[in-house]
């Protein structure tokens, strides 16, 4: 457990509160979190101690989606929603490495988030960072910075990576898709990765409590439920998979631990 002390913070940082965000960057190794992130993910890792796995798994399975899209289906403009912290690898490298002119908008409504990503990840004509509220689908898609790289008249690549699960029953994941869906021309797809309710192992079990308790809301869901957040779009090969078994590079690695089998990915097209 780390030591709970003192850290310095941009402005508008809150780090009295956990974030997903920050949470999940310290899966992946990355320094852009505080004591009170740290405190949860190594409660969570206590239990779990691979549950970074988890996080890396599910970049992973992000890369193959987009260069899939950029690639094989001329996906060349990409809107990634809830994208989180910058990592070693984003979705606009990503993209353009299967196709070169390939253009991505970051969309994200966390400050930390904003902040990094605008500095690292904003490339004038490739990639820009905007503040935008899953919610609120409309200002999205309106961002005079979002249509100023995104033509939506034209197939456009939606990344929804492990931010539906943060969206409560009461608040109806399902019509929060479908309202992105409304902005989407024909020949669109979108890309969901979500958190999976796949057993009831007591060490998965514990380690919800704590991601619930900690951060205030990660919704584990059948596949089944998740699969129906796609409707209105066809479902691609391999249908809801583990995000080590959605489509591998080679042979898929060994599922050695219940939590390997906590998120799962997803790939849709809107015909």
């Amino acid at each position: 457990m780390v030591e709970d002390i003192p850290e310095e913070a941009p402005p508008g940082i809150d780090t009295s509160t956990p974030s997903f965000a920050r949470v999940y960057d310290y899966f992946l190794g990355g320094k852009d979190n505080f004591a009170v992130d740290r405190q949860v993910a190594d409660m969570v890792m206590q239990l779990v101690p691979e549950a970074p796995v988890v996080a890396q798994g599910n970049r992973v399975a992000i890369g193959r989606a987009v260069t899939y899209l950029a690639g094989e289906a001329g996906i060349d403009q990409f809107v990634d929603i809830g994208s989180g912290l910058p990592t070693s690898s984003n979705v606009h490298q990503y993209a353009r490495d299967a196709s070169p002119s390939a253009r991505v908008v970051y969309v994200d409504n966390d400050p930390i988030v904003l902040a990094h990503g605008r500095a690292l990840l904003s490339e004038p004509g490739v990639a820009t960072f905007i503040q935008g509220d899953l919610y609120e689908p409309d200002k999205i898609f309106a961002d005079e910075a979002l249509t100023a790289l995104i033509d939506l008249d034209r197939p456009v690549g939606v990344i929804l990576a492990a931010i539906i699960h943060h969206v409560p029953d009461e608040r109806d994941p399902a019509g929060v898709v479908r309202g992105l869906l409304r902005f989407l021309p024909r020949g669109s797809h979108v890309m969901l990765t979500h958190l999976h309710d796949s057993g009831d192992d007591p060490r998965v079990e514990e380690a919800k409590r704590v991601l619930q308790s900690g951060l205030g809301g990660s919704y584990f869901r059948p596949a089944s439920e998740i699969e129906r957040f796609m409707d209105g779009l066809t479902i691609l090969e391999p249908g809801v998979a583990h995000v080590t078994e959605w489509r591998p590079n080679g042979p898929p690695g060994p599922l050695e631990h219940p939590l390997h089998t906590q998120m799962v990915a997803v790939l849709g097209r809107k015909d």
